[in-house]
């Protein structure tokens, strides 16, 4: 097994192409290219429908996909707001990959398994590891993962909302020889390939670690047998001035995905959005369906923070026994970080690198990132999601 990654910041899209295609080619040596993923920012719109018959020409690989990008991330380097095209591809001997594309019809969610295996088109035997590159404006994602994960409970899934669209109808997909305007493309990668994760939400708990005691949907009425707003209020008065004013504008609720754990750390949460508040019934809406009994706390997210969470979890993955064996990785970060958020560029990937050495790591910068917490999948924001593949021998 072997990757590697590239990037271009050529103006002309042939040029940008035969650049990218060259560096992995180079970097690769000879042999066939089993699979390419290409990430192209909206500066290069008008070439969408050319971009695998170009690829095509230049890299021959033996399954190509990717998508559109609001920007793109390629041989440690972070391109936003800027034309620029980002390749990564990889020699997989032993490995399998089956594609599909999913359109907006999906089965309901009490389906059985084996219509979910079927929309994809590959048994759960197979031991698939899913990348997925969606269009945000025409896929229920959060329905095809929960689908996924109930036919495919064994499996990991990756992957990333296509950006830099803003109305239906302009983002790209592409897969094989064809490019979609909605839908889903994917990957299942099966044989002699694993994925690790890491999936760095980029925030902090704050106050305690509390217990839902009334909730309905996503209103959260009581915690611990407390008015949720009281609460929070309590917990905003608990914190110092420099969090306060933080709490303003960050401030998130974090469940915890590990029932059997006594102390859930940062990283062992689903972290949500605190939508609104009632005043008059103590309610606070939250952006997931909650159910009583769920343990929850609430969190804080800056720079600072992302910062600390990405580092944690990367320090902690190179401890990894696992770590020698990755070839390569994938990484699919929220629009809300990069420059904006950390204040210059190539921050993940810097850390990443700094971290875990010279690992090729490609990627785009999505709508919405694809990643595990604890044994479900989740699609987030804000956060960075990465994937790590090793041969399984």
């Amino acid at each position: 097994m072997k990757w590697a990654t590239s990037l271009s910041r050529e103006t002309s899209f042939e040029r940008a192409v035969s650049d990218c295609a060259k560096g992995v080619a180079d970097a690769l040596g000879d042999g066939p290219v089993s699979l390419a993923l290409a990430f192209v920012t909206p500066h290069f719109a008008g070439y969408y429908d050319r971009v695998p018959e170009v690829f095509g020409r230049h890299l021959e690989p033996e399954v190509f996909a990717g998508c559109s990008g609001g920007g793109v991330i390629g041989n440690w380097t972070e391109v936003e707001g800027a034309p620029a095209v980002a390749l990564v591809a990889a020699r997989l001997p032993g490995v399998r990959i089956h594609t599909f594309h999913v359109g907006g019809e999906l089965p309901d969610l009490d389906a059985p398994p084996g219509d979910w295996k079927e929309l994809v088109g590959i048994r759960a035997e197979e031991r698939p590891q899913f990348v997925l590159l969606a269009d945000p404006f025409t896929v229920r994602t959060e329905v095809l993962l929960a689908g996924l994960d109930y036919a495919f409970p064994e499996s990991v899934k990756i992957g990333g909302l296509a950006s830099g669209a803003t109305s239906p109808g302009l983002n790209a997909l592409f897969l094989g020889g064809k490019v979609f305007k909605e839908g889903t493309v994917g990957l299942a990668l099966s044989g002699n390939i694993a994925v690790d994760t890491i999936v760095a939400q980029g925030c902090r708990p704050v106050g305690e670690l509390m217990r839902i005691t009334s909730c309905k949907g996503n209103f959260l009425y009581e915690l611990d047998g407390e008015p949720a707003l009281k609460v929070l209020e309590e917990v905003f008065a608990g914190l110092d001035e420099r969090d306060r004013r933080l709490a303003n504008t960050a401030l998130f609720i974090g469940v915890a995905m590990d029932e059997f754990r006594e102390k859930p750390a940062a990283g062992d949460f689903l972290v949500r959005n605190l939508i609104g508040f009632d005043p008059r019934s103590g309610a606070l809406a939250v952006g997931e369906n909650l159910q009583e009994g769920m343990r929850v706390q609430f969190h804080l997210r800056d720079a600072q923070t992302s910062a600390e969470d990405l580092d944690a979890l990367l320090t902690g993955y190179a401890k990894s026994p696992d770590l020698p064996g990755v070839e390569g990785a994938l990484l699919f970060s929220c629009l809300g970080r990069g420059k904006g958020l950390y204040g210059r560029p190539n921050f993940d990937t810097g850390l990443f690198r700094s971290r875990l050495g010279e690992l090729p790591v490609g990627g785009f910068f999505c709508n919405g990132e694809i990643g595990p917490v604890g044994e479900a999948t989740f699609l987030h924001g804000y956060t960075s999601s990465f994937g790590l593949f090793r041969p399984l021998e």
